[in-house]
């Protein structure tokens, strides 16, 4: 049997010739490949296709805007504002025939060495409500017996003071703290005197009156012993 001839190697001519028809692909690849990038740059420029998405659009006015949920509330009607006070709300001072003044004692009649304690009560009589100066630069206190005056509050005070207060219509208000009468007569230069005639006692009969500004009270009677 003869022996097959083996294949014969091409020759470096011929591996040379494929070389270059490798690289003349490749480069024709590559500038197709840089041709086209440069196009598609062009276009997506000249082009900008994203604008017309829905997300990315700039006209904000197409999105429409979904409200934070609210908690609805029972009645649905909206609350009136609160009113704003205005000087034409503020009250305005009381008028005399609006007021009642009454003197009061805490008792009726006193033993022998018992002192009255004496106090005012006032009332706004009126419809509306008003305000009013209620110091002590407005009281006046005086005890009589018949038509001889025993005891003045003004004749021996030490200081006064102003203090305004807003009555309601129909309101009354009492002194916070009470004079107490020592039974005896007062005097503007007594005032520090430790003799001053006492008031007699025995069952005679005294009257309260209180003043205060303008507006005085009916007399309150009570009896010394």
């Amino acid at each position: 049997m003869s022996e097959n001839p083996r294949p014969r190697r091409p020759s470096r001519a011929v591996y040379r010739r494929r070389r270059l028809v490798v690289g003349a692909l490749a480069l024709v690849l590559l500038a197709g490949v840089v041709v086209g990038l440069v196009f598609g740059i062009r276009w997506l420029v000249a082009a900008q296709p994203w604008q017309n998405l829905p997300f990315l659009s700039s006209d904000t006015s197409a999105v429409e805007e979904v409200p934070d949920p609210v908690p609805t509330l029972l009645p649905t009607e909206e609350a009136e504002p609160a009113a704003t006070p205005s000087a034409e709300d503020e009250p305005e001072e009381c008028a005399n025939g609006a007021l009642q003044v009454s003197a009061v004692t805490d008792q009726e009649s006193y033993a022998a060495g018992e002192n009255p304690q004496i106090s005012l009560e006032l009332t706004n009589v009126g419809s509306v409500d008003c305000v009013l100066n209620v110091g002590t630069s407005q009281q006046r206190f005086e005890i009589v017996s018949g038509s001889d005056t025993w005891w003045r509050s003004t004749d021996c005070q030490s200081g006064s003071a102003d203090q305004w207060v807003t009555l309601a219509a129909g309101q009354t208000v009492s002194s916070t703290s009470p004079i107490t009468w020592d039974r005896t007569r007062s005097a503007t230069d007594t005032c520090d005197a430790e003799d001053r005639p006492a008031a007699v006692g025995g069952g005679a009969t005294y009257a309260l009156t209180v003043r205060l500004g303008e507006v005085m009270s009916q007399s309150t009677s009570f009896l010394l012993y």
